[in-house]
């Protein structure tokens, strides 16, 4: 019969997991909004590195106690491909931020589960479940029905978004390793410490003046890096990377919300009936693991 006290900790696990989960879409939304504004003036590459720096600035601020965890330097060969590979996979999402309608960069990020599942299986030798292949496939399916790929979406801004979408399957993975060593708040350290130089390195190459006016934009777009980032390495510590994707797919009915109030973009009914497409995945999947949980802890 399984433990009294083992239950209850890994409900609690599943739940703080969907929470980080929910934070982590809502500042991923924050931090498009703000990149998008930020390259109005700004070219992409400063857009990565003032991200990037504001996030430093918060670190100083308020990741002092992490300092210690962060000299003994765990797994910095991890660290390191780790972040050149989200940094690259970063540089093309917000070229298809700037250019292509929220709703279809978040759309064509979500072919990251696909590669998700298989690095999972490769690397972290996560079971493939029946309830998370039918989440990933659902969502997958969503997403479709969303951006009804058309000539219309043969965009090279669209393939670039794809390509970052394999990097960040990656990186994602890469990162649920990292949790099995480092603390979410010392990924986050190492993300800042080593994109900063390289934003820096690469706009200098495409610099362009700096307004004041800029500046909350790139608040927007740093703090929101970092929080979601943050949350989400949160949420990988509670649960598989396979079960939190399916449920970050709702970020794309998200974004065309947004995308229709601040920049007047179209949205219709198929917006929303590939949501709901998607919100059902996720919610036969989170009641399988749910049922799961109940039947380990009934004797």
């Amino acid at each position: 019969m399984a433990s009294t006290t083992t239950i209850p900790a890994e409900r609690s696990d599943f739940t703080q997991g969907l929470i980080w989960m929910a934070l982590s879409m809502t500042a991923f939304i924050g931090m498009s909004v703000g990149s998008r504004e930020m390259a109005e003036t700004l070219s992409i590459r400063q857009v990565l590195f003032f991200r990037a720096l504001v996030g430093l600035f918060v670190i100083l601020a308020l990741g002092r106690a992490l300092f210690p965890e962060v000299r003994r330097a765990a797994k910095l060969r991890l660290h390191l491909a780790r972040n050149v590979i989200h940094f690259t996979a970063q540089y093309f999402w917000t070229i298809g931020v700037v250019l292509l309608p929220l709703a279809s960069v978040f759309a064509l990020e979500f072919t990251m589960p696909i590669w998700v599942t298989l690095f999972a299986w490769l690397l972290l030798r996560e079971r493939l479940t029946g309830p998370r292949l039918l989440a990933t496939i659902g969502g997958f399916i969503g997403v479709m029905v969303i951006v009804r790929p058309g000539v219309g979406m043969v965009d090279p801004a669209a393939v670039l978004v794809l390509i970052a979408a394999a990097g960040y399957g990656l990186s994602l993975i890469l990162v649920k390793r990292l949790t099995q060593h480092c603390s979410p708040g010392a990924i986050v350290v190492w993300m800042i410490l080593i994109q900063l130089p390289l934003g820096l390195i690469a706009a200098l190459t495409d610099w362009q003046p700096v307004a004041i006016t800029d500046v909350p934009w790139m608040l927007v777009a740093g703090v929101g890096a970092l929080g979601a980032h943050y949350c989400q390495a949160q949420a990988l510590k509670r649960l598989d990377a396979s079960i939190l994707i399916p449920i970050d797919f709702l970020r794309v009915p998200m974004a065309a919300v947004v995308g229709y109030y601040f920049y007047a973009e179209a949205i219709d009914l198929w917006v929303f009936l590939g949501g709901g497409i998607i919100l059902l995945s996720n919610f036969q999947a989170v009641m399988a693991e749910r049922r799961k949980s109940a039947a380990v802890a009934a004797p």
